[in-house]
Parts: C-alpha cells; sequence; structure tokens
C-alpha cells in the first residue's frame, strides 16, 4: 500500500468517525468565491486542521473547512478553500482532497476558481465555462505508484470535462439570463503571476490562466468522477493590463461576480442532482 493512499485512508477514517453524511456532489470554491457557502443547508462543518494529516490552505480568502450540506435537495461536500501547489505541499496533498470527497459518495466535481482572462473578448467580471485545460509546469497528479482502487494507470483525458454538465450550465445560464463565456484553462504553478511574454504564448492556445484546477481534474477524472467547471474571470492576464496584478484585485473581482455566480452555480447544481444516481 502507497504512502499516498495510506494517507488518504487516513483522512477519510478521520472525517468519517465525525459525520456519515453522504454528498453527491463535491463543489471547490476558488479564491474570493468562499462566500457562496452562505448558500448551502449546512449539516456540519469539518475544519481541514480536525482531520488527521490534510493539508491546510495557507491563502487569503480561502477559510479552510469542508461544509456538508443541501442545495435544494442535492446533497453537497463543499471545500470552502482549496490547496495550492505554490504553497509548498506536494502534488499527492493538492488532490488528495478530491479523492477524498470521491471515496466520501461524491459521483460529480464541480470546480470554481478565480483566473486572469486571455481572451481579448473577456472582461473582468465574466463567467468561463471550462470546455477543456491544459497543465503547463505543474507536476501530474498521477506521477508514482497507480492507486489501482482509484482508476486506470493511463487514464483517458478526452473528454475530462462532461459535455452533459456542460450542457446543463449552459442551459441553466440561459434561463437565468447570466451570460457565460467558454474557453481553455491553463494551470501553472504560481505564486508569481505570470510574465506578459508567458502569456503571449499561452493566449494562443488557452482563454484563462491560473493556479489551480487541472490537477484536480485530472485526479478526479483518474477516479471516475463527472467533472465540470466555472472561471471567474477576475483581471485581465499581464500585458494587457496596464496596471500591475494584486490578490486583492481579484478577490474584489469575485465579490462583483458573486450574485450571478451564486445563481449560475446553484441551479446547476440542482439540474445536476436530478442526473444523479440513487
Amino acid at each position: 500500500m502507497s504512502e499516498v493512499y495510506e494517507k488518504l485512508m487516513r483522512c477519510y477514517q478521520s472525517v468519517k468517525s465525525k459525520t456519515d453524511f453522504v454528498p453527491k456532489v463535491a463543489l471547490v470554491l476558488g479564491s474570493g468565491l468562499g462566500n457562496y457557502a452562505d448558500n448551502i443547508k449546512v449539516v456540519t462543518e469539518i475544519p481541514y486542521q480536525d482531520i488527521e494529516g490534510f493539508p491546510v490552505s495557507t491563502v487569503p480568502g480561502h477559510a479552510g473547512k469542508f461544509i456538508f450540506g443541501y442545495v435544494g435537495e442535492v446533497p453537497v461536500v463543499c471545500m470552502k478553500g482549496r490547496v495550492h501547489y505554490y504553497e509548498g505541499y506536494p502534488i499527492s496533498d493538492v488532490v488528495l482532497p478530491v479523492r477524498l470527497m470521491k471515496l466520501l459518495g461524491a459521483e460529480i466535481l464541480f470546480l470554481t476558481n478565480a483566473s486572469g482572462g486571455m481572451n481579448k473578448n473577456f472582461s473582468a467580471g465574466d463567467l468561463m465555462l471550462i470546455t477543456d485545460h491544459i497543465g503547463v509546469f505543474v507536476p501530474n497528479p498521477l506521477i508514482g505508484e497507480n492507486i489501482d482502487s482509484l482508476g486506470t494507470r493511463f487514464p483517458d483525458m478526452s473528454n475530462v470535462y462532461d459535455p452533459d454538465l456542460q450542457e446543463m450550465i449552459r442551459k441553466t445560464a440561459a434561463a437565468d439570463q447570466i451570460p457565460i463565456q467558454e474557453g481553455v484553462y491553463v494551470q501553472l504553478t504560481g505564486p508569481s503571476y505570470e510574465s506578459p511574454a508567458e502569456i503571449k504564448m499561452l493566449a494562443q492556445f488557452a482563454d484563462a490562466v491560473g493556479m489551480s484546477t487541472v490537477v484536480e481534474a485530472i485526479a478526479a477524472n483518474h477516479a471516475g468522477m463527472r467533472i465540470c467547471g466555472i472561471s471567474c474571470v477576475c483581471n485581465l492576464a499581464a500585458g494587457m493590463n496596464p496596471t500591475p496584478l494584486t490578490h486583492k484585485e481579484v478577490q474584489e473581482a469575485a465579490d462583483k461576480a458573486a450574485e450571478k455566480f451564486t445563481r449560475l452555480v446553484t441551479d446547476s447544481m440542482i439540474a445536476f442532482g436530478k442526473t444523479i444516481t440513487e
């Protein structure tokens, strides 16, 4: 048994000793989007530090706890704060929460993040449906001994972002009259923002850039979860904006987008609930 799997199982047993709640949808809240958790009918909360061996987020805007409860009638587990590779954790710790939520019962993973827009048609405050991704410089979380109980050694990556879930988000956005962009998200390591030259290169292939999400999607896809993602474009990337990039700017833009983000995520998850197996 690998050390990674042993650690995962210790976290699983620690959570199970605190709650018997079985989620069906897992939601990861990105920078500045943590207030969405206020919309969940909470059954129980578990701070990350109360889970044996669990990595703890150190970034402003990431509270650091699991919230178990309901969105409508859908049982969900929400990560209010994620762990990033740039915080110094091994990549296996960065994706441990996603694997843990799968073991707890979640079938669907709804990823959200704050990003820099590289598409010239995007504006700060836009919401972008993630249709595909690119990982640059971040290690693949499946490197090392394969955990056969989670998934195959060589998982297919043709449709990481579930087409049916994407279509449900599109229909939800249209019904709620929420404008939504679509595009490819690219993850770099951070914590420094990208240089203008890097953005010029990446913009040829992707629409938004950030420091999370891709490795989580890889791990979830490996584990057989259905995945979707929404990126909140919180600023224009380096070289596309005359002012320096700051984390405060990201949080302020996320606050402005909060109302439409809340409606889109809530109504999309309710739609997802109708497709979940009992």
